[in-house]
């Protein structure tokens, strides 16, 4: 008997307000030319101050299960992959627990940078293929503009804000769900991207707050130069763990980070640009929450269809990628 994490249910939330590459004009020393030719990108939304990781992933899961027509009070576990929690402890997985059910449920958070949702759903689906569990709620959220530094225009025009999350279910004797997944790590490249500050490396203190440590900081060229290589890495990977090529491949949807990074997957693979999701133009690089508003806007277009094997990947801080295959229907 072959047991297999199942999509039983995606929801997502993106906050109200947009914050325009014209807006940004007027706070940093850039233009929307300038963003469009670097990254594809358009506008982003942020959410508001009384938004926080939590609340956003809460809504996400609040669609998730109507998807998945279940309740809070049937799911096992909780992962919760996020760069930027409500608190270090408590887990930003515990607050989404509290405020959907009093029910306890066991939970944890995940860090793996962008990478962390193809984390998730990859140890979710470990552990439904054990027996040990059958619903698992999987949360990609990012407040990413709570660690945005507006006075770096190369950091600043990028990030948005969103959550993600997937209902997956334990089925038997099933043909559909995740088939195969590939995740690496090399830390060798980890001061590409990092927030220095606020951990026990370098505690917060006024030297620390002066230096604007406590944001996010990137080496982009470097960065760029990884990801054209580490995106059709994990999807190849990915595809030959679940015994398939690049042929059956009916969907890909990348991390929304960079436009031309996606470019040269898209021209690595020859792919038909109907075969792979973009939408950063309208969101930004919401982190974790990227695949996962992709994948709902590619399924609202009628282009996601039962039986189409398709691929999620991303990279990310760490420095980190991977990719899971998921062969979609209930």
């Amino acid at each position: 008997m072959t047991r297999r994490a199942v999509v039983a249910g995606l929801g997502t939330y993106v906050p109200e307000k947009v914050l325009t590459n014209h807006d940004l004009e007027q706070m940093v020393d850039t233009s929307d030319e300038w963003i469009v030719t670097r990254t594809g990108i358009r506008e982003r939304h942020i959410a508001r101050d009384d938004e926080t990781t939590s609340t956003m992933a809460s809504e996400a899961t609040r669609q998730a299960l109507a998807d998945a027509n279940i309740t809070a009070e049937d799911l096992d576990f909780i992962v919760c992959a996020t760069n930027t929690p409500d608190t270090i402890f408590p887990s930003t997985a515990a607050r989404v627990q509290h405020q959907l059910t009093d029910k306890p449920i066991p939970g944890i958070d995940i860090q793996a940078g962008c990478t962390g949702l193809i984390y998730g759903m990859e140890l979710a689906s470990a552990l439904i293929q054990s027996g040990a569990y059958r619903n698992i709620l999987v949360i990609g959220a990012d407040k990413l503009t709570s660690i945005t530094d507006y006075q770096d225009r190369t950091t600043a025009v990028l990030f948005g804000d969103a959550a993600g999350a997937f209902v997956l279910q334990g089925k038997d004797d099933t043909e559909y769900g995740i088939l195969g997944s590939y995740l690496q790590a090399d830390g060798r490249g980890g001061d590409l991207l990092i927030q220095p500050a606020g951990g026990s490396l370098m505690p917060a203190s006024h030297e620390t707050v002066e230096a604007r440590q406590h944001y996010l900081k990137m080496n982009g060229n470097e960065t760029f130069r990884f990801a054209v290589k580490a995106m059709p890495e994990a999807v190849e990977e990915g595809l030959k763990r679940a015994g398939l090529g690049v042929e059956d491949m009916d969907l890909l949807v990348p991390h929304q980070a960079n436009l031309r990074i996606i470019d040269a997957a898209v021209r690595r693979f020859e792919l038909d640009p109907e075969r792979v999701v973009v939408n950063i133009d309208r969101y930004g690089n919401t982190s974790v929450a990227t695949i996962p508003l992709a994948l709902q806007e590619a399924r609202m277009q009628g282009r996601v269809h039962d039986g189409d094997v398709v691929v999620l990947c991303a990279f990310g801080a760490g420095l980190t990628w991977g990719s899971n295959v998921i062969r979609w229907g209930r």
